[in-house]
């Protein structure tokens, strides 16, 4: 079983298809692990808040160096103060391992 701490010194795998997204008590499970991550269908999302625009836009930048570092990419809004950021797994239509592997990297942006 992953922890929290094994999520995000984790490593994507590159996900090409033909596997299947992880069943709902494992996506629950993973999902349990970080805080404030919510599940929405085939994705998890969460919302993050700022003092200014300035912090959105580097948190926003900071998430889309880690992205690609893991070449696993979210959805992004931005707005003054507020960043949502939203992933799944497209190759399989639903959630793997790699979503929650981010989600936890991106928390630790947060807590920079």
């Amino acid at each position: 079983m992953n922890t929290v701490c094994d999520l995000k010194n984790g490593k994507c795998k590159p996900c090409e298809g033909g596997i299947p997204p992880l069943d709902d008590e494992a996506a629950d499970n993973m999902l349990g692990q970080l805080k404030g991550w919510q599940r929405s269908g085939n994705a998890i999302h969460k919302s993050y808040e700022f003092a200014d625009y300035h912090a959105v836009i580097a948190f926003v930048n900071a998430t889309a160096w880690v992205s690609h570092r893991e070449d696993h990419h979210p959805d992004i809004e931005a707005a003054y103060n507020r960043v949502a950021v939203s992933y799944t797994t497209h190759a399989i239509n639903g959630l793997s391992e790699n979503d929650f592997i981010c989600a936890a990297k991106i928390d630790a942006l947060f807590e920079l």
